[in-house]
């Protein structure tokens, strides 16, 4: 019986999995507030994140990708992650307008590294693009390497923050 209610068990979770399809990304509202600080994410430039939780109605937004990561590489979660979106930086209309529904999907994306650029809340930002070559320009112009999400080194994204860099904001 204990055999029984176990393999019944397993098959209903693997169902569970299996029904967990990743929801559309939410766009950009000037409501929005960012996770960690709870502050409106559209008064600050630079690219953002989303991430949507299982059993969650609204996504977790990010007022800078940087902090996004963190979250990720964070044990601590509240439930399953199903999507995670990112702002494509080179559809974007401006740094300080990173645009209200031009998300990817950040398994897919190239971030930019490294870069001499501040993010919304003022810490080395890590910059998303659907497209390399896009990526491979903004590194021309402000530093840093190419990576994957999976790539991103923890130092980039849960060391301190240096407030004494000279960070650019890009135009």
């Amino acid at each position: 019986m204990k055999r029984l209610f176990l393999i019944a068990l397993l098959a209903l979770t693997a169902c569970r999995e299996e029904q967990i399809a990743a929801p559309d990304p939410v766009d950009l509202t000037p409501d929005a507030l960012s996770y960690f600080c709870q502050m409106n994410i559209a008064e600050h430039g630079g690219p953002k994140g989303q991430i949507h939780l299982d059993g969650y109605p609204t996504p977790l937004f990010f007022a800078q990708v940087r902090d996004m990561v963190a979250y990720l590489k964070s044990p601590e979660r509240e439930a399953a992650i199903v999507a995670i979106y990112v702002s494509d930086m080179g559809t974007a209309p401006s740094w300080h307008q990173p645009g209200q529904s031009n998300w990817i999907n950040a398994e897919g994306a190239t971030f930019v590294v490294g870069a001499n650029v501040a993010g919304g809340m003022g810490a080395r930002e890590v910059v998303p693009f659907a497209d390399p070559t896009d990526a491979d320009s903004f590194i021309i112009l402000y530093g840093g390497s190419a990576l994957p999400l999976t790539d991103i080194p923890d130092a980039e994204v849960l060391g301190p923050v240096d407030l004494d860099l000279k960070l650019e904001t890009p135009a």
